[in-house]
């Protein structure tokens, strides 16, 4: 299987010489981006430093608003209750110290439902809901649009995972693209859930194909390079099956594995928990950018997730996501690092 690996990346040295204008423009920068997690109290310009000593050259900063659940549409966005790096003073800080440091940055906005975390599984149950529900959704996304624009930000998601709001209501998504399009000129996507980004009608209104790249691949405690890579299989022609038919580049909005048992069976199942693996993260890193980061049709993504404290974060007893002070930042940094 390792061998299908390395024919992706020879297909993809070969492909650049003949791939489309889009391709060849893409090729000439990779987007190796991280997702900061918003801090509760103000950060300083120093905390940019670590992500520009891995690499990085992109940033996500993730403006969160809050959802009531239990069919309840209203959107809650820059209160006091919220952290610093969720509200919009430490948003606008955050772009601001990214930007001095010379990363690019992708304002991401996030809902949290209460009740139920992400906003998968968000979805209401009247027509006069769905209505008032793309009412505060617009006025939130207008605020981050204005942001967006008055600081020059280079990208805008317009949105997280929402896998029925996405379906059952194309009509709204294409018009909020077209109303953010008014004001805000830099690039637009969303970050669709693995496993519906085949279901979004609004693709080809957008700049990239956004996932949020969490597809389980194999069962395996510590899962060997082979493995992993027979995982990718279906996924890679599924990825690359989209990218042809809208010809849009595709970019991981979020992409990232634990440093535990059992992880690339994914994070939602069950585990042997508290049992810390770094191999076995370090080894899904791996097989991740050897099977797509020399893609010409790939644009890059953002890891999840990196703290802005960065000698206190991770660490050898750390089972969670972050890759920080760990063996899988070594691999990390030689792909970002990489010309």
């Amino acid at each position: 299987m390792i061998v299908r690996v390395l024919n992706y990346i020879l297909a993809a040295s070969i492909t650049l010489g003949c791939a489309s204008e889009g391709s060849e423009r893409l090729a000439v920068e990779r987007l190796n981006g991280v997702c900061l997690v918003a801090p509760p109290d103000p950060l300083s310009p120093e905390d940019m430093l670590p992500v520009q000593e891995i690499g990085a050259n992109w940033v996500a900063v993730v403006p969160y608003a809050f959802s009531y659940g239990d069919g309840d549409p209203r959107i809650s966005y820059n209160n006091a209750r919220q952290w610093w790096g969720e509200r919009k003073e430490g948003v606008v800080a955050t772009i601001q110290y990214a930007h001095d440091a010379g990363l690019n940055v992708m304002l991401k906005p996030h809902v949290w439902v209460r009740g139920q975390g992400w906003p998968g599984d968000f979805t209401l149950d009247s027509e006069e809901k769905w209505q008032q529900w793309e009412k505060e959704y617009a006025s939130y996304l207008s605020t981050i649009t204005q942001i967006a624009d008055s600081m020059n930000v280079a990208m805008l998601c317009i949105g997280t995972e929402y896998r029925h709001a996405v379906v059952e209501r194309p009509a709204f998504w294409k018009h909020l693209i077209h109303e953010i399009r008014q004001t805000y000129s830099g690039k637009l996507t969303y970050a669709a859930n693995w496993d519906n980004f085949e279901k979004i009608a609004f693709w080809g209104e957008l700049d990239y194909i956004g996932i949020d790249a969490y597809w389980p691949l194999c069962e395996r405690r510590t899962p060997t390079f082979a493995t992993l890579a027979e995982g990718w299989e279906a996924p890679f022609q599924q990825i690359k099956g989209i990218h042809q038919q809208y010809q849009k580049p595709v970019l991981f909005t979020e992409y990232g594995y634990e440093s535990r048992d059992y992880v690339a069976r994914g994070h939602w199942q069950s585990s042997e928990e508290g049992v810390v693996n770094m191999e076995a993260q370090r080894r899904a890193y791996q097989v991740l950018y050897d099977t797509f980061w020399d893609q010409p049709w790939f644009a890059g993504g953002f890891l999840w997730k990196w703290f802005p404290n960065h000698e206190e974060a991770g660490g050898d007893d750390h089972t969670g996501y972050t890759p920080q002070n760990k063996p899988a930042l070594a691999v990390i940094k030689k792909t970002y690092q990489r010309p």
